[in-house]
């Protein structure tokens, strides 16, 4: 009996060095990149300097005296209108594959512009948006966006609807809804977990895309992680401010996943929708 026990805790510390351990292998990234933002330009490029005098120096030129608000405010826009069409778009043509077996072949072309590498389409992109007028436009950011986004978030909610019983769409439209009602006010809401986690999937590969942002944009239309790179210049990597910037393009990560975390995990653990 002593022996279970014994082996028990023992389990139990080794599981709680291994959590330490993930903690302190995902944090430090961050602790490193938030030290060098505070660290004073003559100690910056030395990562083994750990005791300095800390200066807001950098964060203040980058948010008082740079672009980056900007670029952040563009950013959030092409984001947040990326997921909001990719979710419009998605939903239904997801239904549509789970429902109706809409053919193999549609469900896998779906995918095809997500499996290609982004080098090939650019250039279409390119050419189109240019007859179009949409060069150095966020509009322009967000088609770009859409081809990689929608193909994800449709993929993404196929399963949440097949894990919903069509005996509970059967039973809406015998009390007197349409199929679009059913959809709508039934189904929809049965795979919250689903469009959660699909939203924030698709946020994260929106805000993050330098590829489509780098070539599309320019000075007006910069997003952020464009602007992150314009820290790089011929005369070398001004750090403390690329570490500011850094720093800022996380936090609307960090918000987002924290606010809905809860629906996050069910649908992150898949088979979410339970009756």
């Amino acid at each position: 009996m002593t022996n279970t026990v014994g082996q028990s805790r023992l389990a139990s510390l080794a599981v709680a060095l291994l959590v330490a351990l993930a903690i302190v292998i995902v944090l430090f990234p961050f602790l490193w990149i938030f030290l060098a933002s505070i660290k004073p330009a003559s100690v910056v490029a030395l990562p083994d300097v750990w005791t300095f005098s800390p200066t807001a120096k950098n964060w203040n030129d980058v948010l008082l005296g740079s672009d980056v608000p900007k670029n952040i405010l563009n950013s959030l826009i092409v984001s947040v209108v990326t997921v909001s069409v990719a979710l419009f778009t998605g939903a239904p043509a997801a239904y549509s594959f789970s429902r109706y077996k809409t053919g193999a072949g549609f469900r896998f072309t779906i995918l095809a512009a997500e499996m290609m590498p982004p080098a090939i389409l650019i250039l279409p992109l390119f050419l189109i948006l240019y007859q179009l007028g949409l060069i150095d436009s966020l509009m322009g950011v967000i088609l770009a966006h859409l081809t990689f986004v929608v193909p994800v978030v449709t993929w993404f909610l196929i399963g949440f609807f097949d894990d919903v019983p069509r005996e509970l769409e059967d039973q809406a439209m015998i009390d007197g809804y349409t199929r679009f009602q059913a959809f709508y006010k039934v189904i929809l809401p049965a795979i919250r977990p689903g469009i959660a986690a699909a939203a924030v999937f698709g946020f994260v590969l929106s805000w993050n895309d330098m590829f489509y942002a780098l070539i599309l944009t320019g000075g007006e239309s910069k997003t952020l992680p464009v602007a992150i790179a314009g820290f790089w210049t011929f005369r070398g990597i001004d750090m403390g401010k690329m570490a500011v910037a850094i720093l800022i393009a996380v936090v609307p990560i960090l918000i987002v996943s924290f606010f809905i975390q809860k629906h996050l995990v069910r649908g992150l653990g898949g088979g979410a929708v339970k009756f």
